[in-house]
């Protein structure tokens, strides 16, 4: 595979069309199957997946064995090496101190008029429920980017659902990012099955409020119809990183980071977007120099080929436009002066600045969260963040003197749509 650059204004309306489209997650094709599983756990409980992985892990399987055990949770350590544990403890003080500083005031208000008093609260979340992706894979940087902001927060409850692998069992980095995070309670089921048990609850899995957290496309799925019965994060797809360069950036930085999200998935994308013909030649050569010898060579092969590109624009003002318009999940922005291209970006889920911010770092330990928007969602969406497991809910305090300033347009309103009680409940208050 290789990667020619190409100016954005020579590509033909579908190329340009299927770029800014890339991988976005369509379940349209998998929601009536996907909706008879949700049925099926909401009316039979975890029987459902019981059976399964009985006759696929554990044939003495029992609801209990469901449950993530403290000696479960002690044995992982002992297989996690201590550079891994030390790390994930630099991961999760970043990601604390990070989250912390987004906490709101618990209680403000304002004075709308004399008598007339109106603010807001902040309130954690009861309950809340966070998928790992998991089974033949282990991502314990994402077991901390969901449990963190959720325990700073300060909700009440969170558990965890994570598909298990062979005898029934969560691969130990799993189980000791969530133990760092914790305290949560951890339990092996994955996919719909999980989804569905924490949105309306069984005999062993807790009823949430909320559920956060990526996975594939029939979790994604799930999390579609369970919203409204709970509260959803944003939609979650393949990985996207984008850079924004001039000509001062640097070649070989710019090559490997495309190919460091490349190598996420087969329909992940990696983009470059520049004014400067030299530096898109000079990138291109750089990266098809390195890929024969780089390992995961079919996943970058098909992400490279699929939805990666490198894009000439005519000027600066076209690249940012360009950004702005693709509302990449990440972006990196290599410029003269990064700080002053920043403040024209409006649309990405988390933005990395200069030659030494690479996408990487936010992955796993600079503190930001990197459950991100995909798909053109950061149009929209921003990341997962403390926002994510509060509730803002508004209170008022009005005096007789407050109120007999709104009494006629009170009046008045209520009138004009025709419901002439809520004029009354205010009429009553000065007979």
């Amino acid at each position: 595979m290789t990667l020619h650059p190409e100016r954005i204004d020579n590509l033909r309306p579908d190329q340009y069309r299927d770029i800014l489209t890339r991988s976005r997650t369509d379940v349209t094709s998998i929601l009536d199957d996907v909706r008879e599983i949700v049925r099926d756990v909401r009316e039979n409980g975890e029987q459902v997946f019981l059976d399964y992985y009985r006759k696929e892990y554990k044939s003495d399987l029992t609801p209990k064995d469901l449950e993530v055990s403290k000696e479960e949770v002690a044995e992982a350590y002992r297989h996690v090496d201590s550079k891994v544990i030390d790390a994930l403890n630099l991961a999760a003080q970043n990601i604390t101190k990070f989250h912390q500083a987004q906490m709101e005031r618990e209680m403000w208000s304002v004075d709308i008029a004399n008598g007339i008093l109106a603010g807001r609260m902040t309130t954690p979340l009861e309950k809340v429920g966070a998928y790992i992706p998991g089974g033949r894979a282990s991502y314990p940087s994402t077991v901390l980017m969901t449990l963190l902001p959720g325990k700073v927060a300060g909700v009440k409850e969170i558990i965890a659902c994570s598909p298990p692998g062979k005898g029934m069992a969560i691969a130990p980095p799993t189980l000791v990012a969530a133990d760092i995070a914790g305290p949560v309670r951890i339990f092996k089921v994955g996919g719909p099955w999980a989804i569905a048990s924490m949105a309306y609850g069984t005999k062993t899995i807790p009823r949430v409020d909320k559920i956060v957290g990526p996975g594939n496309k029939y979790v994604t799925a799930a999390k579609t119809i369970v919203f409204g019965e709970v509260d959803i994060d944003s939609p979650a797809g393949p990985s996207e990183g984008m850079v924004l360069a001039d000509k001062t950036g640097n070649v070989n930085l710019i090559a490997i980071d495309l190919l460091s999200q490349a190598e996420h998935d087969p329909d992940s994308a990696a983009i470059l977007v520049t004014p400067s013909d030299d530096l898109a030649a000079a990138v291109s050569e750089s990266i098809n120099k390195r890929l024969p010898g780089l390992p995961r060579k079919e996943i970058l092969d098909s992400s490279l080929a699929r939805y990666s590109c490198i894009l000439i624009a005519t000027d600066m003002d076209q690249a940012i436009d360009f950004v702005n318009e693709y509302a990449p999940e990440h972006l990196e922005i290599m410029t003269e002066h990064p700080y002053t291209t920043l403040k024209m970006v409006r649309n990405a889920g988390s933005i990395f600045l200069g030659p030494f911010s690479p996408i990487s770092a936010g992955d796993y330990a600079s503190g930001t969260n990197h459950v991100l928007p995909t798909g053109q969602s950061a149009r929209m969406f921003s990341g997962l963040s403390i926002d994510d497991f509060i509730k803002k809910p508004t209170f008022q305090y009005l005096s007789k003197e407050g109120l007999s300033l709104l009494r006629d347009a009170v009046v008045t309103l209520a009138e004009a749509e025709g419901l002439p009680l809520h004029a009354q409940a205010i009429l009553e208050r000065f007979r």
